[in-house]
């Protein structure tokens, strides 16, 4: 780790290897994987048609760049449209340059149709959108010493319309928001709110953007979690299990959003690689092609219900196969994940003391189980190590 600029506080874990729930590291002990790569390797590891996609495609072609047309983009682009609001999709590497994408296609919105010389996007408390200049700004985290700021955010509280209402102003164009706080805590949205937020939008021209770069393809039970809520967003990021575990990023708006943005006005060099693209297809073949989706569904009831039989467990927040849990004071969300690796079941921290669990949607109830006794005996552990 010498030379590595130290950014993360890692666990001494070295994976070198996957198959389906489980990794192993370099000491050859075995983990359930309940992190799966922050909610993105969504298929397991080592998924066979992963890896003949990858294997295949890698023979043929690997980049182009946006200067060609691509088959593979296009047909991608075509599936998350037809299974969407969208009308049109951008590609890109990685979910931060999908939020800086988005921030600009709302500001370009406003450009073309003089709503505002200086454009304001409401955003959320709590929230998290990435780490770049325009994210961190947008979110409000992880902002120290990185002066000055993007102008043109401010924030509201979640699950408050009186206090979006209160920002609405002349300049206000945008309206930016996670259908689920993941890096919070696995904060969902209540029934309704993203329902008067639409009605917001609708009534004073803005656009509603949904960052769905670690809820969507099929976390939550639903292809796109705001699908749980009946409600179409205007612009669309996406990520993290898109790819299955390779880099990709994506937007996706409709046209009359996205009309502003015109030849030359973005662009990324590796976004829509032939690689990227044939990753992306076999991944959405997997999940809108099997019964995958029911399948989650299924599992996380089932999650859900075996986690209420811990009884240190005084809170449980889910959508699918987001599952946030806090356990009884003294004991530490750090505590917790710390405890849990050592008994073999990897997890995530978020904020507000909550440990999510974002298994790959593949995960079976008997692998629940294995879970559920490891995170009983992590529960015991922590608590032995406060008293």
């Amino acid at each position: 780790m010498t030379h590595i600029m130290q950014l993360y506080n890692r666990y001494p874990i070295d994976l070198i290897e996957g198959d389906g729930v489980y990794v192993k590291d370099t000491k050859g002990r075995k983990y359930l994987d309940f992190c799966s790569g922050i909610a993105t390797n969504c298929l397991g590891h080592s998924h066979p048609a992963l890896l003949k996609t990858l294997r295949v495609q890698s023979k043929k072609i690997i980049h182009t760049s946006n200067l060609f047309r691509s088959h593979l983009a296009e047909g991608v682009a075509s599936t998350l449209c037809d299974t969407s609001f969208a009308e049109c999709v951008f590609f890109c590497n990685s979910g931060t340059e999908a939020i800086e994408t988005a921030i600009k296609i709302v500001r370009r919105y406003a450009h073309r149709r003089s709503l505002s010389a200086t454009p304001e996007i409401i955003t959320f408390e709590n929230a998290f959108h990435g780490r770049s200049m325009g994210a961190i700004s947008a979110s409000g985290k992880g902002t120290e010493g990185f002066a000055p700021l993007l102008p043109g955010f401010r924030q509201a509280r979640f699950n408050d319309i009186d206090s979006v209402k209160a920002l609405i102003n002349e300049n206000t164009t945008g309206i930016l928001i996670e259908p689920v706080q993941g890096e919070g805590g696995i904060v969902i949205a209540k029934k309704g709110f993203l329902q008067q937020l639409r009605a917001l939008c609708d009534k004073n021209d803005i656009l509603l953007v949904f960052d769905e770069i670690q809820t969507g393809i099929g976390r939550s039970g639903k292809l796109w979690a705001h699908q749980n809520y009946h409600v179409d967003p205007d612009v669309m990021t996406s990520a993290k299990g898109l790819g299955g575990g390779f880099p990709i990023g994506a937007v996706l708006a409709t046209k009359d959003a996205c009309s502003g943005m015109t030849i030359g006005s973005h662009g990324s060099t590796f976004g829509g690689n032939p690689l990227a693209m044939a990753m992306a297809s076999t991944v959405l073949d997997n999940v809108l092609n099997t019964p995958l989706l029911e399948h989650v569904r299924d599992v996380s009831a089932y999650f859900i219900d075996k986690l209420t039989t811990i009884k240190q467990i005084r809170a449980i927040r889910s959508l699918g196969l987001l599952v946030g849990v806090t356990v009884d004071p003294p004991i530490t969300n750090t505590a917790m994940a710390t405890a849990c690796s050592q008994n073999g079941l990897l997890a995530v921290r978020a904020n507000n003391n909550t440990l999510r669990f974002l298994p790959p949607l593949i995960v079976e109830r008997h692998h629940v189980d294995e879970a559920i006794k490891k995170i009983k005996i992590a529960v015991k552990n922590s608590q032995e190590k406060n008293i």
